[in-house]
């Protein structure tokens, strides 16, 4: 028995010892690393906690090796104030911020529980009491990680809903509601599905119908990212891949029916979003007579364009190349576009736009040079691939041929308005992003704006512009999208809805290219700024839609997952310069938040075309960033990372993510979100974080644990007239459904890969049977790829 109780003794000696180890560790490093990081902070005017806390942690340090037994309440008292001063700061009890501020703080209680009774003397009655406060605090933290598990800043407030909603008519109702032949479904943008076998009620017994792959590459720089939503004709999808790999697949069965690869080949920008889709039969631009005498093939083609800079037509039956559409079913891009200078790119981005019996499309362009390739926007005859005219914003020649370099191009999809014959084109700005001392008047004029051009002439009608004198890469991201609403005198108007990277939403009437919603022009901060550059003094702010994510921020605002990264955060936010949205650029570091991603990104939103409510996603991520002169490029070269840039003074900008050493995003959470707007009401129903680190962490290392903290998202939801919000592009592998009333996740399947793409949900004509198909490529910035194109559908006794 002698034995065993000396065993017993001896491991509770070493176990004692252990702790006392840890517990100085930890201490040490934490009360060093505020005492350093502390000082830095409050010399650039930031809070005093931290050195103040670096010192009460060294002095709590010393208490233990001088086996003081007060050093207990000290850690208890360091605790309390950090709790309080934690509470202040955040303003109320919120999970994220005040997770990062007191887990460490609570550790090192916890430790101090069970360590100082063992140094300070035997009390047994008192020793009990402090071990069981420090398994109270272990307990305590065991719930704060359980919390993580959990959703935690959702929105929700049904009453900004109206109660007996106007439903508008969408301006393309008459269309077919079996088809899905657009980007977005129709060609108002609206990405509404009118299938309504799926509810809150039965999606949890969505299965896994059919998978298809694509074959697309999956490593290397011509990898791009699968972005693919296919269409849906009758029981056929047309499905393309990064590299334009186009095949039609059977919508029950996920069969190939043909594969056209036209061996295309970039090494930037390499996607395809969807394709478009032209039948001759049902063309109303069209008279019975030219339908007549138009070849028996090709009725019904596929029109894509490449990432070579190629436009294709196919038959839609056969995937064979159309003969009489340019040589031998091509059309090659590059004819009249100039040479551009310094290595920069061209091709188009956007998926063809179907207008009648033309198709238009933009351009994808470097925008790192004033001496880039065109941002031209040309339209062509779908039936033999013919010129028909073309837009440029340094042009007033629909018919020009070779077009001026260096313009704001069009990257996103455009937007027909059959009603109007209007076509609504989303800028993007004039090369280069960052600086634009030299630019072109049409910059000024056309960039980041919503230019509505004639469809048969190419002739412009009005502009529309959300950022003056662009240097942020604000460009419009997304289609804008048709639909009708009431304007600020109460009258039903047909307007365009359009997303922004600023995180905020303008409503424009779409016949005069004015705000049908209130926009203010606001004064901002215009200096410093580069080199010979100037900035507006004003900018647009949309004031009665929401704005999402668009919050100024502040040293409180700063987060990590621990109190060092936090630190870390706060000493970068009081390094850089920050004015809020629309902070000048400069050669000294400065915050841009909305970053270049947004805000709002392509995937665009989402319409519930029966109570009017709007689905969008967003991102909240900032980047850190410095324009770099030749010799500043070449000292830093390898330290952060450079994008090329030739304009002016400047050959570079610095441009990094604002992140913590640990790269985790130094703001607070959410960094992505769903929501709900009601058209009607103009106000914010539900919001949601969406997105899980499951698949991804700090330094890049996956946590594999489903905690919801929002993460950044690209694609779009798809709202569906059986009341359900799909949703897929987010961070990690999963297809999510959300209730579109309440915001609520009802079900999510795990993909093999992440997707970027937006889902696409039809009802086949043949059988009846809904499907919600998803394109599950890789998750953005994964390096996990895959070629999958995934199948759900109800089961036969479920439907």
């Amino acid at each position: 028995m002698s034995s065993i109780d000396d065993s017993g003794k001896c491991i509770h000696k070493y176990f004692s010892l252990l702790l006392k180890i840890i517990f100085s560790l930890l201490t040490a490093v934490t009360g060093i690393y505020f005492i350093i990081g502390g000082v830095k902070l409050a010399s650039l005017g930031g809070s005093y906690y931290y050195a103040i806390a670096g010192l009460a942690y060294l002095v709590l340090l010393a208490s233990l090796w001088m086996k003081k037994r007060r050093g207990l309440h000290l850690s208890v008292v360091i605790f309390i104030a950090t709790a309080i001063w934690s509470l202040i700061e955040v303003g109320g009890l919120s999970y994220w911020p005040l997770t990062a501020r007191l887990v460490v703080p609570a550790i090192i209680l916890m430790l101090s529980f069970w360590v100082f009774p063992a140094v300070a003397g035997a009390n047994s009655q008192r020793n009990r009491l402090s071990f069981a406060g420090g398994w109270g605090v272990f307990v305590g933290l065991l719930a704060v990680l359980a919390g993580a598990f959990f959703p935690h800043g959702k929105i929700y407030n049904p009453s900004a809903a109206a109660e007996h909603p106007e439903a508008y008519a969408s301006p393309n109702k008459a269309e077919a509601d079996q088809n899905w032949d657009h980007l977005s479904r129709n060609a108002s943008g609206t990405r509404f599905a009118v299938v309504d076998q799926i509810t809150p009620e039965n999606v949890s017994k969505l299965q896994v119908a059919w998978t298809y792959h694509t074959g697309r590459r999956l490593a290397g720089k011509e990898a791009g990212v699968d972005e693919n939503t296919p269409l849906q004709i009758g029981n056929v999808l047309y499905s393309c891949t990064p590299q334009n790999v186009i095949a039609a697949i059977d919508a029950d069965t996920g069969k190939s029916i043909w594969r056209v690869d036209p061996k295309a080949t970039a090494v930037s920008h390499v996607t395809c979003r969807s394709v478009g889709y032209y039948d001759i039969d049902k063309d109303s631009s069209l008279s019975q007579e030219e339908k007549a005498v138009a070849p028996a093939e090709c009725r019904q083609r596929i029109i894509t364009t490449t990432v070579d800079a190629r436009m294709l037509a196919l038959d839609a039956k056969t995937g064979q190349a159309c003969s009489d559409f340019g040589t031998n079913g091509t059309v090659d891009l590059h004819e009249g576009m100039k040479p551009a200078e310094k290595g920069a790119a061209y091709h188009p981005s956007g998926t063809p736009v179907i207008m009648g019996h033309l198709t238009v499309f933009g351009t994808w362009i470097f925008d790192h040079s004033d001496k880039d390739a065109s941002g031209v926007v040309r339209a062509y005859d779908v039936r033999n691939g013919k010129l028909a005219w073309s837009w440029n914003a340094e042009e007033d020649a629909p018919d020009a041929v070779n077009h001026t370099g260096g313009t704001p191009n069009v990257w996103a999809p455009a937007t027909y308005d059959q009603e109007l014959n209007t076509v609504y084109l989303p800028t993007g700005m004039g090369p280069p992003d960052y600086w634009g001392g030299e630019r072109m008047p049409s910059s000024e004029k056309f960039a980041s704006a919503v230019v509505a051009v004639d469809a048969s002439t190419g002739k412009t009608k009005w502009v529309f512009q959300t950022v003056h004198h662009d240097i942020w890469d604000y460009d419009l991201p997304s289609q804008p999208v048709m639909y009708e609403m009431k304007n600020e005198q109460g009258e039903r108007v047909p307007v365009l809805i359009q997303t922004t990277k600023t995180g905020q939403i303008f409503v424009i009437d779409r016949r005069t290219g004015k705000p049908a919603s209130k926009v203010e022009e606001r004064p901002v901060v215009t200096t410093p700024s580069g080199q010979n550059d100037h900035l507006s003094p004003t900018q647009p702010f949309s004031v009665d839609m929401p704005a999402l994510g668009l919050t100024k921020l502040k040293e409180s605002d700063m987060w990590g997952i621990t109190p060092f990264d936090q630190l870390e955060c706060r000493i970068a936010f009081k390094s850089s310069r920050y004015n809020g949205i629309f902070t000048p650029t400069a050669e000294s570091n400065y915050i841009q938040f909305p970053s270049t991603l947004g805000g709002m990104n392509w995937g665009g939103i989402s319409i519930d075309e029966r109570d009017n409510i709007m689905y969008v996603n967003d991102i909240r991520m900032g980047k850190i960033m410095a324009l770099k002169t030749a010799e500043e490029a070449k000292a830093y070269k390898g330290k952060y990372p450079i994008r090329t840039m030739f304009a002016g003074p400047y050959v570079g900008l610095k441009s990094d993510f604002f992140m913590s050493s640990l790269g985790v995003p130094c703001q607070n959470p959410p960094f992505g979100t769903l929501s709900a707007i009601d058209l009607n009401t103009k106000k914010l129903v539900w919001q949601v974080p969406v997105g899980t680190v499951e698949d991804s962490g700090p330094l890049g290392v996956k946590t594999h644990m489903a905690m919801p903290i929002g993460m950044p998202t690209l694609g779009g939801p798809t709202a569906t007239a059986g009341g359900i919000v799909f949703f897929a592009g987010t961070q990690d592998n999963y297809l999510r459904a959300f209730n579109s009333k309440t915001g609520e996740e009802i079900w999510k399947y795990r993909l093999p890969v992440g997707a970027t793409a937006s889902p696409l949900v039809y009802k086949s004509p043949k059988t009846g049977k809904p499907y919600v198909v998803i394109s599950a490529g890789g998750a953005a910035h994964s390096p996990d790829q895959g070629d999958y194109l995934i199948a759900f559908s109800l089961p036969d006794t479920g439907q």
